[in-house]
């Protein structure tokens, strides 16, 4: 069936999914696969099973409390999600790698009074009923018999199956509830990248704004694009610049199943639209140059890049004629890899456009919902984050000294309806992010062009200061070293030596593959050589002076961001 895209603003997020179901219907909104088995999920299961479910949680006498979601991305991850919020509820999306104790402090801290989990918490929530006592109701998707926690569980086949007796009866208590937007209706326990989790509360304001600007902002999209979910779904980034805005706009998104399938998903799935985080463009990009050079064709793959690009003045694409090989390791119809959470390399960004897929860098930060800058296709410009998304203000907040070139460099500042509502149960955290004008302090510096680019230099806690007093952000020489082949991981940190100095220091995990058969001082050698190469092409003030190795890789959070605060300057 062929279905007409029709652009729209979502009002709230029941609107969302009463409207793209009107719209899209029988249209599949999610494939994913269980078992080895392939399901679909339409635009209209969407809209019954979240009055089902939502009518359910009236039966319950939970609508409108707190529910909190963790595992796998699963349709019905999803359906609660907007069941929950929708009901004036709170929801809790929880980060599938946190300990035990941790997932039981966050439930108790938040008074969750139901948890819907899949089926890989089944046996990890049962040892630890004892330790929720506040909760209600534990809701696994896929129930386990065996693994039964207490009479509070109630398989979610179950709860499905009684609000759509409820519903039918005409209890229209869940569909009848007047959404208030400004109530907080998600708190996000943040991933903890710079140390402290803190929960960000964000209301159906801030998602609503957040899911409008990204729709408008990716106008090139349509009912007809396909999605590849490969983030995780508590992700902020991924649940409204992937789950919000592509629902809105009636595309099919495909549930990746884990990293390990990621390739295999592309070649099956054939996505024309990606979300991403930096890693996982920087390893599509190193996997591609491995396999061009072990073919012996980079330099034929050299002069196509430049014929494309010659020609693409002339509005000449011939880029699926050059680079068909390599485009259908991500299906063929890959058009467009939209990234945020760092920083890129702008020469990866530049052999992808010439490869023919637009990589599209962003800025966002979970306190503001979290989308702050893009860049449009078509207006992109290479090392910047974008404009502002509309409805949102972005100023900086100069620093004394700091200048790149002609601009002056500060805090980034931003004002909308995409800012947060506060951190829970913190008012002091609260107060020390926003301005006595209210504008929100993210913690990130930068600057703007005289064309309101966006330009990101690194994160304030980040800074290196030096014993001259120069002020290094890490990122900027990460991004250097991040073309050094015998390099897989690297974080830049300011380390005393042995003089006392404050030095820059590059803590170094080597390639396995690239460093084959050689010693660790044989690694440490060649490392040394080709960071010498790069600090002959940068300021005196910035050049790497130690390098320190390690054994294994960083430690990351589930959307593939190292923890930067974890790390230490031994070998680990």
């Amino acid at each position: 069936m062929e279905y007409v895209f029709k652009e729209k603003r979502v009002k709230d997020l029941r609107h969302l999914v009463e409207s793209s179901a009107e719209l899209y219907g029988e249209k599949d909104l999610y494939v994913y696969s269980r078992n080895r088995k392939q399901y679909s999920y339409k635009y209209n299961d969407l809209l019954n099973n979240m009055n089902y479910l939502g009518t359910a949680f009236s039966k319950l006498g939970i609508m409108g409390g707190t529910v909190a979601v963790i595992g796998d991305s699963h349709p019905l991850y999803f359906t609660t999600y907007f069941a929950t919020v929708n009901g004036n509820g709170t929801i809790i999306p929880l980060d599938k790698e946190l300990a035990d104790d941790e997932i039981v402090n966050f439930l108790n801290l938040a008074k969750a009074d139901a948890v819907v989990y899949t089926e890989s918490f089944n046996n990890r929530l049962a040892k630890n009923a004892d330790k929720l006592p506040g909760i209600k109701y534990f809701i696994p998707i896929y129930i386990d018999t065996e693994n039964e926690i207490t009479d509070r569980t109630k398989g979610m086949d179950d709860v499905l199956a009684l609000g759509k007796e409820a519903l039918e009866g005409g209890d229209t208590s869940y569909r009848d509830v007047e959404i208030d937007l400004e109530k907080c209706c998600a708190i996000i326990f943040t991933s903890g990248t710079t140390g402290t989790s803190k929960g960000v509360m964000l209301c159906q304001r801030n998602l609503v704004a957040a899911t409008n600007s990204s729709c408008s902002t990716m106008s090139f999209m349509t009912c007809n694009d396909t999605l590849l979910s490969v983030l995780p779904p508590n992700h902020t980034y991924e649940m409204t610049c992937g789950h919000l805005a592509a629902t809105n706009k009636g595309m099919t998104s495909y549930l990746n199943e884990s990293l390990k399938y990621v390739t295999k998903n592309l070649s099956a799935f054939k996505p024309s639209v990606m979300a991403l985080v930096p890693l996982f463009v920087e390893t599509f990009h190193k996997r591609i140059w491995d396999n061009i050079k072990s073919k012996g064709l980079e330099k034929k793959v050299r002069f196509g890049m430049k014929l494309s690009r010659f020609l693409g003045f002339f509005g000449i694409d011939v880029r699926k004629k050059l680079f068909g090989e390599i485009l259908a390791a991500f299906g063929g119809n890959l058009k467009y890899m939209v990234c945020g959470g760092a920083p890129i390399n702008k020469e990866i960004i530049k052999d992808f456009r010439a490869f023919g897929v637009r990589v599209l860098e962003g800025y966002g930060i979970t306190e503001c919902s979290p989308l702050v800058a893009v860049n449009i296709g078509g207006h992109e410009r290479f090392g910047s984050v974008g404009w502002a998304v509309e409805g949102c203000q972005v100023k900086i907040d100069p620093e004394e000294g700091q200048m790149q070139g002609k601009y002056q460099v500060g805090e980034i500042l931003v004002k909308g309806n995409n800012v947060m509502l506060g951190y829970y149960n913190n008012p002091e955290a609260t107060a020390d992010v926003f301005t006595e004008d209210g504008w929100f302090r993210t913690g990130d510096y930068g600057y703007m062009d005289d064309d309101k680019y966006i330009f990101i230099t690194g994160r304030k806690k980040n800074i290196i200061i030096l014993s001259n007093g120069k002020n290094i952000y890490p990122e900027e020489i990460e991004s250097y070293l991040a073309h050094i082949e015998a390099i897989k991981e690297c974080v830049v940190v300011g380390q005393e030596n042995a003089s006392g100095e404050v030095v820059i220091t590059a803590l170094v995990y080597p390639d396995p593959d690239k460093n084959e058969g050689l010693s660790s001082d044989e690694i440490l050698a060649r490392i040394k050589e080709e960071i010498n190469t790069v600090n002959r092409k940068l300021p005196v003030f910035k050049q790497v002076h130690e390098v320190v190795l390690r054994d294994t890789e960083f430690e990351k959070t589930t959307s593939r961001k190292i923890k930067r605060h974890t790390v230490n300057k031994g070998n680990k």
